[in-house]
């Protein structure tokens, strides 16, 4: 390992690769649901709004995942959480798709479509860490939920 590793392990080899990888699947899949769900300007983007509000979702579940399990693989945050679901999920469509409404006179719309993807996507997260900590839990066992209770005072094992 060299010292710039050691000082930055975001920037080992392994974990750039983990990111990369993570990001080339999320993005054909985010890339695949625009194909199967597609809009014009100026419609609702249904595509960009379910690929936001899953990948949220996931987030939350994956935090859940990191927080109960500290020991997991160094990779998994990187190739999930910044690599597919960053890949996956998208703001730069979500601000050109209301900029896209507004200029098609949809204002109301623009401001729907912003409001739910930050609220909803907030309680999908919310939605996220509750439920997988409930399942890890349920799989674990309740020995395991000191660890939870460390990883939210401290913030450990957020992507």
């Amino acid at each position: 390992m060299t010292t710039t590793e050691a000082r930055s392990p975001g920037l080992a080899a392994g974990a750039v690769t983990a990111v990369a990888a993570g990001g080339a699947l999320g993005s054909v899949g985010r890339h695949l649901v625009a194909v199967w769900l597609p809009h014009s300007t100026g419609e609702f983007p249904w595509s960009t709004l379910l690929v936001n509000l899953s990948g949220s979702l996931a987030m939350g579940l994956l935090v859940a995942w990191l927080v109960l399990r500290p020991g997991s693989h160094h990779l998994m945050r990187p190739f999930l959480g910044v690599g597919v679901l960053g890949g996956w999920t998208t703001f730069s469509a979500l601000a050109v798709e209301s900029v896209g409404l507004l200029k098609g006179g949809a204002a109301l719309t623009a401001l729907l479509y912003i409001v739910c993807t930050f609220a909803l996507g907030v309680a999908a997260v919310f939605a996220g860490i509750v439920a997988g900590e409930r399942l890890l839990t349920l799989v674990s066992g309740p020995d395991d939920g000191a660890a939870a209770d460390e990883g939210h005072q401290t913030g450990e094992g957020m992507p």
